[in-house]
Parts: structure tokens; C-alpha cells; sequence
């Protein structure tokens, strides 16, 4: 057994040598890792300096070996803020995962018109990534707080107070807004325009009258030159027109302006209130001026009705003018179609009736004709015959006439005579007076019986 232990105590002390061998090899080895890699978070750029003496820039995320030297993380985009509970404090500009690089109190800034207000602004910066322009940023600057502290902050104060200075606050506040944040993202990109503030006299439009002395009453005398100071800021301009500009430091270092804005102003507690005066006071006049206008349409729509009640009547009397006329025309071509109606029934009649004059007249002349016949006839009968058929026939007439007469007489069936006579209304007596009658008749035709030779 003993010798068991000594053959293998020299295996023994090899493996514990190899064991404290690859122990220590582990211990230097944890201890190198420790020393010379990191690991790149997303968002940031490092620049890694080794114990060698070589530096060069990891813009990539993951592990990193830097051989025993040094490294800094850079944000790849660096934001200046102004916001309220903002610190001029800025030791957490290296540190990993913190939400801004610097974020500084309300900037107090003073417009052309001398009203100093308190801006919330924001800038964001975004650094180069190439070799050569970080390694010159870096060796510049060496950390992200010196540029913040020595470049970007005074850049961004700078341009937020120039800008302020060339818009006046009642501008800003009636409707410049936009303007003034446009011109803050230029000069902030491009850089701060040089400016010159020039004096003008301005003539008054409305005279101003004195009241020193009261016996002029509201005729006073005028005083003063009429003219009042203003103060404008123009931009110095090139040859060509071009506005000069005054160069931001940091781009000449590759840095690049992303976002700029303007997000809040709060002027100064006499500004607001004058501004609210202003407002009522424009309130008021909005409102006397939309009270115009509703006098101005009533009095227009007044004026409307009027014309069109005028419009209507003239319309109404027009209608009704025509109407008459109509009518007037109507009665006129009736009167004159009844009237060439009448003309034509006229002529119509006068020409039958002298149609009828000429039937009449060849009829007269036919029946004259006709009766000159007839009568040159009974002329030649009578002559003839001396109207003996004429006479003949009255005569056979006349005696047909007693004929029946004497037949319808009324006698009794019996009758009586004395002394041999026929009594009053016999025949014979009937006879006798017939032939009376008879003679008396002839005598009235006053015609011969008798037949001449």
C-alpha cells in the first residue's frame, strides 16, 4: 500500500502542478478579459485607445477588445435641451442609457421690442461615425461633456438668443410662431446671421395736439416733430445678395444638426398682461366690427327688401300692364276682325243684294215681259171676241152660284095658296128673281149675248 502511495505521489504533484498552472492561466486570463473587453451597446460610438499606444473607433454593437487601455462612449446623437427643472449639470453625458445629454433651465432671451421671455427649446446633434472625423472630434474634445460644455451648449444659447433678436414679442405672438422656430432650425444648422441694428424716423399719421393752454380749448397749436424712433434689425448681405452668416464651430468637426425646435415661451408677467389688454381691446373691436357688419346687413338687407317690395310692385304693375295691353290688343283684333267680319257680311250682302237686284230686276223685266205678253193676248182674245169666253164663264160662274142656291133653299113640304095663285116663295117666283139676278149681272158685265156676224 505504501508503495502504491509512492509510485503515484509523483503523478500526484504533476497533476496539482497542472492544476494550479491552469488555475492561475484561468485567474490572468479572467483578469486580461476584465482589463480588454467590453461590450458596445447600440446608439453609442467608442473611442478605444490600447496599452500599445493604437487607437480606433467601434461604432458596432457587441463585444470589443482593447488590450489594456482606455475607452469612451460617445452618443451618436447628442441633445441639448431648455426645459423646466433643467441643470447646468451635465455628469451623466458618458453615461450609458441616460434619456439627455444635457438639460439646461428656460433660457431667458430678449426680442427686438425689449421683452425678455423664458424659451424651452431643444436641439439634437448627431456626431460622425468615420474614422477620421471622431478621431479628430475625440482628440478635440476627449469627452462628450467638453463638447457639450465648450461647443454644443454655447452654440445653442447663442443662436436662441440671436434669433430672438430679430423678431419682436407682439410679432411672435401674432402669428410669427412658425417664422421664429424656422429661423432658429437655420441658423442653428446653417449659422447665426450677422446682423446690423439700424435707427429709423418714422412720420405720425395721426397729429398730436397741445393742451397747455386752456383759452384754445379744442383748437390747440401742434407740438412736436411728428415723428417717433423705431428700431429694425437687417441682415448684412454679401455682393450677391446672400445674407452673411456667422460659421457654427462644430460643424467644421463633422457634426450635423438633426432636429431643432422651439417648444414653449413664456414672456414676462407685464408682457401677458399687456397682451390680454391688447386682446380685450381686439376683442372689443371684433366685436364692435361684427356689430358693424350686422348693421351694415341689416341696413343692406333693408335696403334689399325695399327694392325687392319695389321690385315687386314694378313687376306686378308691369304684369298687369301687360295684361291690360294683352287685353287692350285683344278687344282691338276682335273689334277689327268683327269689324272686317261686318265689312265682309256687308259686301257679302251688298253684293247679293245687288245680285238680287239684278235677279229682281230681270225677273220684273221678265214678268213685265211676261205680263205685256199675257195682256197683248187678252188684248187680241178680247179683241177678238170681245171677251165672250171671259163672260161666258163669269156668267156660267154666276148662274152655278143661284144653281146651287135655289137647290139648298129651304121650302116647306106642304104649301098653301088662295085664289088660284102659287103662293110667296114658289118656284116660278124663285125663277123670276133668279133671272133678275141674272140680268143684273149681265148688265154689270156689260157684255153682249148676243154673237156678232
Amino acid at each position: 500500500m505504501e508503495m502504491k502511495l509512492m509510485q503515484l505521489r509523483p503523478a500526484i504533484k504533476l497533476l496539482s502542478k497542472s492544476l494550479v498552472g491552469a488555475l492561475a492561466a484561468l485567474l490572468v486570463l479572467i483578469f486580461v478579459l476584465s482589463r480588454s473587453v467590453f461590450y458596445a451597446e447600440p446608439g453609442y460610438v467608442y473611442h478605444v485607445r490600447t496599452i500599445l499606444g493604437a487607437e480606433h473607433v467601434v461604432s458596432d454593437v457587441g463585444y470589443q477588445f482593447f488590450f489594456f487601455g482606455r475607452w469612451n462612449a460617445w452618443k451618436r446623437s447628442l441633445t441639448v435641451q431648455a426645459v423646466t427643472g433643467g441643470s447646468d449639470i451635465m455628469d451623466y453625458a458618458e453615461v450609458e442609457n441616460s434619456e439627455d445629454s444635457a438639460a439646461l433651465p428656460p433660457q431667458n432671451i430678449m426680442f427686438l421690442d425689449q421683452v425678455d421671455a423664458n424659451a424651452q427649446a431643444t436641439v439634437r446633434f448627431l456626431i460622425p461615425t468615420d474614422e477620421v472625423a471622431f478621431t479628430r472630434l475625440a482628440h478635440e474634445y476627449r469627452t462628450p461633456e467638453n463638447l457639450l460644455r465648450t461647443a454644443l451648449i454655447p452654440a445653442f444659447k447663442e443662436t436662441l438668443q440671436a434669433n430672438a433678436s430679430l423678431m419682436g414679442a407682439e410679432e411672435y405672438y401674432s402669428g410669427g410662431r412658425t417664422e421664429f422656430n424656422n429661423e432658429f432650425e437655420n441658423q442653428m444648422t446653417n449659422g447665426i446671421y450677422v446682423v446690423r441694428r439700424e435707427e429709423q424716423n418714422l412720420a405720425q399719421l395721426r397729429r398730436q395736439k397741445g393742451t397747455a393752454n386752456v383759452a384754445l380749448g379744442t383748437e390747440q397749436e401742434d407740438f412736436g416733430d411728428e415723428t417717433r424712433v423705431s428700431f429694425v434689425v437687417n441682415k448684412v448681405r454679401d455682393s450677391e445678395g446672400q445674407p452673411l452668416r456667422k460659421r457654427q464651430k462644430f460643424v467644421d468637426y463633422g457634426i450635423t444638426v438633426v432636429d431643432a425646435r422651439i417648444t414653449q415661451m413664456n414672456p414676462n408677467q407685464r408682457f401677458v398682461e399687456r397682451m390680454q389688454l391688447k386682446q380685450k381691446a381686439s376683442a372689443d373691436r371684433a366685436i364692435a366690427r361684427e356689430q358693424r357688419i350686422q348693421e351694415e346687413e341689416q341696413r343692406l338687407l333693408a335696403i334689399s327688401r325695399g327694392e325687392r317690395e319695389v321690385a315687386e310692385r314694378q313687376a306686378k304693375a308691369k304684369v298687369e300692364q301687360i295684361q291690360a295691353t294683352t287685353e287692350a290688343d285683344t278687344q282691338k283684333q276682335l273689334a277689327i276682325t268683327e269689324a272686317e267680319k261686318l265689312q265682309a257680311q256687308a259686301n257679302i250682302q251688298r253684293e247679293t243684294a245687288k245680285i238680287n237686284l239684278e235677279k229682281a230686276e230681270i225677273e220684273a223685266q221678265t214678268l213685265r215681259t211676261l205680263a205685256e205678253a199675257e195682256a197683248y193676248q187678252k188684248k187680241v182674245i178680247l179683241q177678238a171676241d170681245n171677251a165672250l169666253a171671259q163672260k161666258l164663264d163669269a156668267e156660267i160662274q154666276i148662274q152655278r152660284i143661284w144653281a146651287e142656291s135655289f137647290a139648298k133653299r129651304a121650302v116647306p113640304q106642304y104649301v098653301f095658296g088662295a085664289n088660284g095663285n102659287t103662293p110667296t116663295g114658289s118656284d116660278s117666283e124663285a125663277r123670276m128673281f133668279m133671272q133678275m139676278l141674272t140680268m143684273d149681272a149681265a148688265k154689270r158685265l156689260s157684255y153682249d149675248r148676243d154673237l156678232k156676224k
